[in-house]
């Protein structure tokens, strides 16, 4: 990285107090001090409103050799009060030429330069005068970051081993200043005017389509692209490689292009049907014309996020856009499709309707995570999404249970703060409760809002309130509903509430507290929503609605029922305890006639009544009575949420030296979806939920060692390995077959080699999650090391190696050792705050349920600095975690105990 510089200016002699105020009119005694010594005249972190931009012209030239890049910027500003400092933002970059061409002539300006806050300060000794346009120009230098972020330099491996390099941008949320000279805050929209000079070797592309190419002394190429329409600098973007791309245009005449590394552009044509099926939906959903002639989708070898939404020019993890019909998964098409969902769903949500300020992400990332599900739904009903919706809102969930959430619109600052809003919170949570408010207002009159809402804000910039108006229809009989007092409840306070519902006779007495895992009961006091309630009862598969806006209310039912379920298909966002006899009523429905109720339903039981066991408003033993019923179970959604809540029991003890217990409650598991596991078939038949299922329940019985599964696998992992990896395996299977591979050295080696030298990213994806669940703890730290290098392994898997090491029970104290031995070099490499910090942090420690093990984590994360990350969220999520973890094992170990021990007499009393 390069050091800020001191900056090489030119400038004529300048004195302070000629001319207008400062923009703050702040006391220099007050002001910061600029890096030459003098007062810097701005003293906020956000940028004064006084000055704006308009256009800007910017040329950009990168040099992939010396992977350095210089260019120059014009900026057009509208003065809207007078004043003689323009403030704005650059990082890391040396500046030179800063001129102001004015309507009187062209001046120099004087630079002064605030690191801190990534600020410059431009000074002219004359005044900028309200309501004239004013041009300033830069020159700037810098180098190709080495990070996943402004602009970086990438590279990929050819199949003859030659290392090729790109450059390629990541704005979002705050790195354009690093990549040139601007107003980098998403409420300063421009129009953006860009040339890029390259090699004949390479190409460039940008958020909008090329005009012309124009030859320059010395063999160089210089393209221009035409002018884009009003938007946030976060979403420019450009790219200098040597990818090829593919093509096709839409219903509406978009021209759709995928580009790719050539030796991987054969992987593309699934992503580009899915772009075109997409574009024109949302083009027809949202009742507005995508605005821009273009959308290009670029899969990137190196990069961090899982894709990015830069408007006309979205870029992707190799993951996330190449598929091979071959070799690919069911779940690998679900993943694509889904991201490919989210970033087009961006072109109106966040690129043409922007939040004003970070603290409203949720307007953008929920928005297009919701519309994942919506759009899919009707564009690839084959993939039966609505399976994975409700995994969403557990995960949002584990987060907001914790005293360390926060609201999903909540203040934030500072860089560090902005990155760390790209959480499950503005994501998950964002989406989960959106549904809920669809399902409320029903899809139709919520389609009409959401319409209303994006014609009015186009090219703008919004706040929560602007959302919930767009809402609020004007049309309904009696009272207008108050969407907005509605969702305040569920935006601008954290958590979520837990209702719980006692049934006496015809009488329902409901009540809502906050759900909160903790040992101190005051986080959760003065806390109350507008719940929107549904429930069905034994007596009729009516969905009844009931708005609760109370501490506590009552409802009557017309007769007596024999249970009642409430948040039917989990269409809220909120859990529900059955107090008195109402899980037990519950246990015995699902025991005897399960299907009553849909696979979501029984979901959403699974999860709400063991979730109540950490909060002690459940027994342990009234929890695992419920999940006998799932050796009945085979909907994927209810499977997997009983693996997820029954799993992690076993792994808490994985960490601790108690192997009877644990392997008792191994067996009970592998016990209970015997009979599932049994009937699952080693190939690639079935719908995509079937699929994906198929290779969860094979993978989970092989790592388990359950006989007939590990000599199956055996079997075909040897037959692949005496074919040198030609044998074509079923699909769905391989990842089963590959972790039982993984556990030989020499296994472990041949699968290393094969994943060397893949260019199927998705078999890659599944060799390196197989390798880094081995036993082999030198294998293990090696891949790490590798990673981190970055050379035969790419430094974009760390995280998931990492991970994934430490959730295997030989290599979770290797994974600890290492992310505290490399932790400055991974904040600088991912960036504090960012999400993948905050998913390595959490990641690693959230199966710790020792004071031993607290002890060292506090240590560690206690002895970092405010520099090194001290200040971050997920370190109080670590701390809580391990907490919660601690008090659960403390509680409920005797309890399983004795649970299984009378399970298992009663199971071979059953066979005698």
């Amino acid at each position: 990285m390069l050091v800020a510089p001191l900056l090489l200016v030119l400038f004529v002699p300048f004195s302070p107090s000629s001319g207008a105020q400062l923009p703050n009119q702040a006391k220099a005694k007050d002001l910061p001090i600029a890096t030459n010594g003098q007062p810097f005249p701005w003293d906020r972190m956000r940028l004064p409103t006084t000055v704006t931009p308009l256009h800007y012209d910017l040329a950009i030239h990168p040099n992939l050799t010396t992977l350095d890049f210089t260019g120059v910027v014009r900026i057009e500003l509208d003065v809207h009060e007078d004043t003689n400092t323009v403030i704005l933002h650059a990082k890391q970059m040396q500046i030179s030429n800063v001129f102001l061409l004015a309507p009187e002539g062209i001046k120099r300006l004087k630079v002064l330069e605030y690191p801190r806050f990534h600020q410059l300060a431009l000074l002219s000794d004359s005044v900028l005068i309200k309501g004239r346009k004013y041009e300033v120009h830069l020159a700037f230098a810098a180098n190709l970051s080495d990070s996943f972020h402004g602009f970086y330099k990438g590279s990929y491996r050819t199949s003859s081993g030659e290392v090729r390099v790109l450059a390629s941008t990541q704005f979002e949320a705050t790195f354009a200043r690093g990549a040139f000279p601007c107003f980098d805050e998403p409420a300063f929209k421009a129009n953006f005017t860009i040339r890029i000079i390259r090699e004949p070797r390479h190409i460039a592309i940008s958020n909008m389509p090329m005009v012309k190419t124009v030859e320059l002394p010395g063999g160089l190429l210089e393209d221009h692209f035409d002018t884009t329409v009003k938007m946030s600098t976060y979403l420019v973007a450009y790219i200098v490689s040597d990818f090829k791309s593919v093509s096709k245009t839409t219903q509406h005449g978009v021209k759709i292009s995928i580009y790719a590394v050539p030796e991987k552009i054969d992987q593309t044509a699934f992503a580009l049907d899915a772009a075109v099926k997409l574009l024109d939906f949302y083009d027809d959903y949202f009742d507005i014309p995508y605005p821009l002639p273009k959308q290009d989708l670029a899969a990137i070898p190196d990069f961090q996020s899982g894709a990015m939404e830069n408007w006309g020019l979205t870029t992707y993890r190799e993951t996330g856009l190449l598929f091979d019909p071959e070799k690919s998964s069911a779940s690998d098409k679900l993943g694509i499709t889904k991201v490919i969902a989210h970033e087009l769903a961006h072109q109106w949500f966040g690129n043409l309707v922007t939040m004003e300020w970070w603290n409203d992400l949720w307007l953008n990332e929920g928005f297009a995570k919701f519309m994942e599900f919506v759009s899919l739904d009707i564009t690839y009903p084959e993939l039966h999404v609505d399976d994975f919706f409700l995994a969403k809102c557990f995960e949002a969930m584990e987060v907001d249970s914790l005293s360390s959430s926060h609201p999903v619109s909540t203040p934030v600052e500072n860089p560090t703060q902005i990155q760390e809003m790209f959480d499950d919170v503005s994501y998950d949570k964002g989406a989960c409760i959106l549904n809920m408010l669809r399902d409320f207002l029903t899809p139709e009159a919520f389609e009409i809002g959401i319409v209303r809402y994006l014609k009015r804000y186009s090219y703008q910039n919004t706040v929560n309130s602007h959302l919930w108006e767009s809402l609020t229809n004007k049309w309904y009989s009696g009272d207008e509903l108050d969407v907005r007092a509605i969702m305040d409840t569920w935006t601008l306070q954290e958590g979520f509430p837990l209702v719980t519902v006692e049934v006496r006779g015809r009488e329902v007495r409901l009540s809502q507290e906050r759900y909160l895992k903790t040992d101190d009961p005051s986080p959760s006091e003065g806390f109350l929503w507008q719940i929107p309630l549904t429930y069905k009862t034994s007596a009729s598969n009516t969905v009844h609605r009931f708005l609760l806006k109370t501490k506590t209310d009552v409802l009557f039912l017309p007769e007596e029922v024999d249970w009642v379920k409430f948040n039917v298909d989990m269409s809220g966002y909120y859990m529900v305890h059955y107090a008195g006899e109402g899980w037990n009523s519950i246990i015995k429905l699902l025991q005897h006639s399960h299907t009553a109720l849909s696979g979501n339903d029984r979901a959403n039981l699974i999860h709400n009544v063991f979730q109540l066991v950490s909060i002690e408003k459940v027994r342990l033993d009234t929890a695992l009575e419920l999940s006998l019923y799932l050796s009945r179970e085979t909907k994927i959604m209810a499977v997997t949420q009983g693996f997820g809540e029954l799993v992690p029991l076993y792994k808490l003890m994985e960490k601790r030296d108690m192997k009877v217990l644990e392997n008792q409650m191994k067996s009970y598991i592998v016990d209970l979806f015997q009979d599932l596991i049994d009937q699952q078939e080693w190939n690639d038949s079935g719908s995509v939920s079937q699929r994906v299922l198929r290779s969860y329940l094979l993978l989970f019985s092989c790592v388990r060692n359950y006989a007939p599964c590990v000599t199956k696998a055996t079997q075909l992992f040897n037959q692949w390995k005496d074919s040198d990896g030609t044998m074509s395996l079923p699909v769905d299977i391989t990842m089963a077959v590959f972790v039982i591979g993984a556990r030989t050295p020499e296994g472990w080696d041949f699968l290393f080699e094969k994943y060397r030298h893949s260019l199927q990213m998705s078999v890659k994806s599944r060799m390196k999650t197989a390798m880094a669940v081995s036993p082999l703890q030198d294998k293990l730290k090696w891949m790490m090391e590798q990673s981190l290098i970055g050379e035969i392994m790419k430094t974009q898997d760390l995280p998931d190696v990492v991970v994934s090491v430490s959730k295997n029970p030989h290599g979770y104290q290797l994974a600890w050792d290492f992310l505290r031995a490399n932790w400055h070099t991974m904040i600088k490499k991912f960036d504090l705050g960012s999400s993948t910090i905050s998913y390595l942090v959490t990641g690693v420690t959230n199966q710790y349920s020792t004071r031993e093990m607290l002890d060292e984590v506090r240590s560690f994360f206690g002895s970092l600095t405010e520099e090194t990350g001290s200040e971050m969220r997920c370190i109080q999520q670590a701390y809580e975690t391990i907490e919660d973890n601690i008090r659960w094992m403390d509680k409920n170990l005797p309890l399983l105990q004795a649970w299984l021990d009378k399970r298992n007499r009663r199971v071979s009393h059953e066979d005698l």
